[in-house]
């Protein structure tokens, strides 16, 4: 098997994956590779589950394609099953996409088809936060500032205003500088994931951001795609801050990584004003596919089940334990931060100064890359102030032998990296 022609840009060559099971991804040379990063923070109720195996061919046997306007069993239970288990409402509108990216996008739309038409044709820019990361298509990237993802891209994105990842009250500031009547929508992730390596924001911050969001008729836009489905220790993330959004953006655990899955959820009287009009919510193509969709049900009927929403919460707590363990006195470690499963470290050059690796080191991924080598997959973040991140974020299966495993190899790679540098 010919594996170097398999990245889009030459590069080192990757493992080549034969099979998963629980935590565990298998290669093809015989090696185990212990799932610390859940993928991208996609994994939940673990690999290589038979009961999802069965419900795939059952679902593939029934029906292959249906256009995304047609309504299905399996479309319609994952409604009822989404709306009625992790929604804030039974009453909230659902439609499902392909995965957070395009989820991200389709938000974006809402919010602005909202405000035309409610007559607000002029609200057309969507605030999001100086540190953030909210998909890779041209949309997403405009109202995200991962530096490293948005290079090169500049100038082919809209330009988007930015408020404090940390600072809730700058944000009336942003609103008063670009006028309030050209706002259509706030976004932000309740805990930064790929930009920050789990950032959490001061106490306060999202109450403060929905009032403000509220006083000016702006809607507020959670991207949930990492944090939401359990993820945090909660049904969704948002519900740990003490706020309640306008729109809900998931992807990555919706599908929990058997199907690429994402969804936008809202309230019934933000796209109530829009089917009185005859603008066009466009779908995509493979929205909601009905394959997707009886998978995704069955992950969600699992977590729910097996109570692995509470599992999180729980060996969330393990995790950040032996994080604090490991790496409170540790010389190359500034900050461990996160909630539930989704727990991150800053790396740093010198951790009294606070002075960071020079960029061209690319430390989190000589990290990432060496943890990898010794058997632990660990997701590689940070942007801007974040720059040098990793990024734990497991299945909710996980033990604690498991949690004891990732962090020590991960403490013995930082230190081998350093050391080289």
């Amino acid at each position: 098997m010919d594996v170097s022609r398999f990245p889009l840009i030459p590069g080192k060559i990757p493992p080549i994956i034969t099979h998963a099971e629980g935590v565990w991804l298998h290669t093809s040379n015989g090696h185990k590779i212990l799932d610390a990063g859940g993928g991208a923070i996609v994994t939940n109720i673990g690999h290589g589950r038979k009961e999802i195996a069965d419900i795939a061919a059952s679902a593939l046997r029934k029906l292959d394609y249906v256009v995304p306007t047609f309504a299905t069993e399996a479309r319609i239970q994952l409604v009822e099953e989404v709306a009625d288990n992790w929604l804030p409402d039974p009453s909230w509108r659902c439609v499902f996409n392909s995965g957070g990216s395009e989820s991200v996008d389709a938000a974006i739309r809402i919010a602005q088809l909202h405000h035309v038409a409610c007559g607000r044709t002029e609200r057309y820019k969507v605030i999001g936060r100086d540190v953030s990361y909210h998909g890779a298509t041209l949309g997403a990237l405009a109202v995200g500032s991962h530096d490293r993802r948005r290079k090169g891209l500049e100038s082919a994105l809209a330009v988007m205003p930015k408020t404090s990842y940390e600072d809730a009250e700058q944000l009336e500031k942003v609103i008063e500088i670009e006028g309030a009547n050209t706002i259509s929508a706030f976004i932000g992730e309740p805990v930064i994931g790929a930009a920050a390596g789990a950032y959490v924001a001061p106490e306060g911050y999202w109450r403060t951001i929905s009032d403000i969001c509220q006083r000016h008729d702006i809607l507020l836009i959670a991207d949930e795609v990492m944090t939401g489905f359990g993820r945090l220790g909660a049904p969704m993330g948002h519900q740990l801050f003490d706020f309640t959004p306008d729109i809900i953006v998931s992807g990555k655990g919706l599908g929990g990584g058997y199907v690429p899955m994402g969804g936008v959820y809202t309230r019934p009287d933000v796209v109530a004003p829009i089917a009185e009009t005859d603008l066009a919510l466009m779908f995509y193509t493979f929205a909601g596919q009905d394959l997707g969709c009886a998978v995704s049900k069955k992950v969600l009927q699992i977590m729910r089940e097996e109570n692995l929403v509470a599992q999180a919460s729980k060996m969330g707590v393990l995790l950040r334990a032996k994080l604090l363990e490991e790496f409170q006195d540790h010389p190359h470690v500034s900050d461990i931060r996160g909630v539930g499963l989704m727990h991150g470290v800053s790396l740093v050059a010198d951790r009294d100064s606070g002075r960071a690796f020079h960029r061209s080191a690319g430390f989190a991924e000589q990290v990432s890359a060496a943890s990898l080598e010794a058997g632990v997959w660990v997701y590689p973040a940070g942007s801007g102030v974040f720059d040098d991140a990793l990024l734990f974020g497991p299945p909710f299966i996980i033990s604690d032998s498991h949690i004891d495993q990732m962090v020590t190899t991960v403490s013995k790679t930082i230190d081998l990296i350093s050391n080289r540098i």
